[in-house]
């Protein structure tokens, strides 16, 4: 006999708590845990096309800088190929496509090294412009933000880009893109999130 729950109520939803950094990157909270990082090495040093550096800062509702962010980065290499074991042998030696930084306690200021991404087939046999998919999650969020990281560089494809296509607003979907610029001789991409308020930036319910 099966007993009817229909009493049972909800869990509470909880945040993430003001320790997440500490848990999933211990090494950039000052606790040397592991011997080696996870999601620190993103495409490693084989990994073939543009190298370059994404940087932002994670904005609240008031305008402030949100201090204790964790980011986890997802990407296809330079030819717009995901490290999965599907894909064996098609990305290079070392090259995960994955990482996962913390924003600087003191600036609130986080960024990245990596190739950037090439032009992926999306679901629907559209091929979408490249780009990197950020998962933000923070104290105060009780679930994970998702959103993507594309490039002003690449306007055509960006312009035909299935999943910016579903963003009715321009200036909703220049939320989305990352501004080039060069450093000390390095390329830079500027991509500022706004959690809330005027400008916010686009998320993804997936």
């Amino acid at each position: 006999m099966v007993q009817k729950l229909d009493y049972l109520k909800e869990t509470p939803s909880q945040t993430a708590g003001p320790y997440v950094h500490i848990g999933l990157a211990p090494g950039a909270a000052g606790f040397d845990i592991y011997k080696q990082e996870l999601g620190w090495d993103i495409a490693g040093p084989n990994a073939k096309g543009e190298r370059i550096r994404v940087e932002g800062i994670v904005i609240d509702g008031t305008g402030s800088p949100i201090k204790d962010v964790l980011l986890e980065a997802w990407q296809a290499n330079s030819a717009g190929v995901y490290a999965h074991p599907e894909h064996a042998g098609q990305v290079e030696d070392g090259f995960r496509g994955w990482g996962r930084v913390i924003t600087d306690f003191g600036t609130g200021e986080w960024g990245f090294d990596t190739v950037k991404p090439g032009a992926v087939m999306g679901r629907n046999g559209r091929m979408m412009a490249p780009h990197i998919n950020l998962w933000v999650v923070a104290r105060g969020m009780n679930i994970g933000l998702n959103t993507r990281i594309y490039f002003d560089d690449e306007a055509d494809a960006n312009a035909t880009d299935p999943v910016i296509d579903l963003i009715e607003w321009d200036r909703r979907r220049q939320t989305l893109i990352a501004k080039r610029n060069e450093l000390d001789g390095k390329v830079v991409y500027r991509f500022d999130i706004r959690i809330q308020g005027e400008d916010e930036t686009v998320f993804f319910d997936i």
